[in-house]
């Protein structure tokens, strides 16, 4: 019978899988799992030569790389909580998070040290640079970490590991949402173990996969699926030593030649926006070819072929979760027969609630229900059948750390957990997402309008990269990103003279934006029709897994 804790699952692929490669950064020799378990066993000896016990919280703030999971896995051998921080927070918030979790010590790396102020470093007992699991001495400067040597401990004197339970908290995992609040998600042992088991019922593993990691480690998307998903079934994991700018992941892709890509939507329509769509507009012929769909299906056709080749041509699951595709890229991996799959889930989930594979895929969908998972819809419209999403199953969080009515709120009466998601099932049991209950704009007569439906419009005009909808003194607003590098290559027989050249950019550029209002408000109803364009000149503020700060554009009103 399978012991859904962390440790148990790792000291079962240890052993089953010991000569296999586990951990590298793209391009190295990875560490196989005999050498991944070795690694464990010092740094959990490490911990508690520090006097970490079991219940104890140590953070980490690092940039994806092998050491993160053999710190991780240290943590939670010892029976110690994991409190992973995101990366992209900001030094307030990380000291407040380590205020907030109690925790003792942190792992951080190299290159977020800069991140930890004195007051943050005054209120750990130790912090271990990851890199080299050297302990930093206070007063430490940025240039002196580089002098400072790992500390390998001796892992001959016994270590007291403790007997863990399945419901033993494993990770506190604080959200930043597109809200702006950040909550602790407690997820025990079973939460993760469980959840990352249960993945691969949709999509088997092997030990002969390579998982190419692209997203933070310290959200539980990554965490989860892209760590503890692949070590369980012993196939390997690659880290990209840089952030993954073209030129660094082009020759990674290359070298990894991937089987398996875990995404975020912004990633692939992106590239699609950028680098694909232009190229079926680039003259009349082309672009009137385009409009009629058997050759815009052998136009995809062709695109999916090099954008296979561009991801090493071995990809065979391009899973792609955290917030809605746009219809119009997953028309174009569809057509293309990119083998892409769409999952649904939350931090609260750990995270996996709902997923396709890769030949169920239904457009618009985020496919079936997990198996051991049960969802429901509440208070369905009669019409539409759209309601709240809610959950039950092994994965669901314990709670908010420190926060009892909040987490009280989280669930219904009957224990079911609110996710905040508007969703619906269509016949055949896949589960549609129509957006955020927070996002719902109320129009002026009473219609329920979905900002994220009217985006998707939006972002399938030529020109446009991204955009984000909200309401204005009762108006419908749009604040719309453009490829200016696609608009400023049609006049680059005017660069010469640099005034008229500016001048006839922006003149295009506003052209556009009354174009794109003019066609978005003859597809969709009367109540979601754009009032007011407005340009936004740079792309706009991210979470993490790359979902649109939504908060920060109300502020702006």
């Amino acid at each position: 019978m399978t012991k859904y804790t962390i440790p148990a699952l790792l000291d079962n692929a240890i052993t089953k899988y010991h000569n296999q490669p586990a951990l590298a950064f793209a391009g190295d020799t990875p560490i196989n799992y005999e050498q991944l378990g070795q690694q464990v066993e010092a740094a959990s000896a490490m911990l508690q030569k520090l006097g970490v016990t079991q219940r104890d919280k140590v953070a980490i703030l690092s940039t994806n790389m092998p050491n993160w999971g053999v710190a991780f896995f240290g943590i939670l051998k010892l029976g110690a909580v994991a409190v992973p921080i995101l990366p992209d927070f900001h030094n307030n918030e990380i000291k407040s998070i380590i205020d907030h979790s109690e925790a003792k010590i942190l792992f951080v790396s190299e290159n977020l040290y800069n991140k930890i102020e004195k007051e943050t470093f005054e209120s750990l007992e130790t912090i271990i640079l990851i890199d080299r699991f050297a302990v930093v001495p206070q007063g430490t400067s940025q240039a002196q970490l580089k002098k400072l040597e790992g500390n390998a401990s001796d892992t001959s004197a016994p270590i007291s590991y403790p007997e863990l339970g399945e419901e033993d908290l494993a990770s506190i995992i604080y959200t930043s949402g597109t809200t702006g609040s950040s909550k602790g998600v407690m997820l025990s042992h079973k939460n993760l173990a469980w959840d990352a088991m249960q993945s691969a019922t949709l999509q088997p593993i092997v030990c002969e996969d390579r998982f190419l990691s692209l997203l933070p480690l310290s959200h539980t998307y990554e965490n989860t699926l892209g760590l503890l998903l692949p070590i369980f079934h012993g196939a390997s994991v690659h880290y990209l030593q840089k952030p993954p700018t073209a030129s660094v992941l082009l020759p990674a892709l290359k070298l990894i030649k991937p089987t398996k890509v875990l995404s975020v939507p912004l990633i692939i329509e992106k590239i699609f926006r950028a680098k694909i769509y232009p190229n079926f507009q680039k003259n009349a012929v082309i672009r009137t070819l385009y409009k009629a769909k058997p050759f815009r299906k052998l136009l995809h056709r062709v695109a999916g072929k090099k954008l296979m080749a561009t991801f090493g041509g071995k990809v065979d699951f391009f899973g792609i979760g955290g917030a809605k595709l746009d219809p119009a890229v997953e028309q174009f991996l569809l057509d293309a027969r990119f083998p892409y799959a769409i999952g649904y889930g939350l931090t609260e989930t750990s995270p996996l609630l709902a997923g396709t594979t890769t030949k169920n895929t239904r457009l618009g969908s985020t496919g079936t229900v997990l198996q051991g998972v049960s969802l429901r819809i509440s208070d369905a419209d009669q019409a539409t059948g759209e309601g709240e999403i809610q959950a039950k199953g092994p994965n669901v969080m314990k709670g908010y750390y420190k926060m009892p009515e909040i987490t009280a709120q989280a669930f219904t009466a009957d224990g079911w957990f609110r996710t905040g998601d508007l969703g619906a099932f269509d016949s055949k049991g896949f589960l549609f997402i129509k957006g955020r209950i927070k996002n719902m704009i109320v129009g002026a007569s009473g219609e329920n309008i979905y900002p994220e439906e009217i985006e998707s419009v939006i972002n399938r005009m030529r020109f446009v990269l991204e955009s984000v909808v909200v309401q204005q003194k009762g108006k419908l607003v749009a604040f719309i990103h453009l490829n200016m590098e696609e608009i400023e290559n049609q006049y680059l027989s005017l660069r010469s003279d640099a005034l008229q050249f500016k001048e006839k950019i922006n003149e295009r550029k506003d052209e556009i934006l009354k174009e794109i209002q003019n066609k978005v408000n003859a597809e969709v109803n009367k109540f979601s029709r754009i009032q007011q364009v407005i340009f936004q000149p740079v792309p706009f503020e991210k979470t993490p897994t790359q979902k649109i700060k939504r908060f920060l554009y109300y502020q702006n009103i």
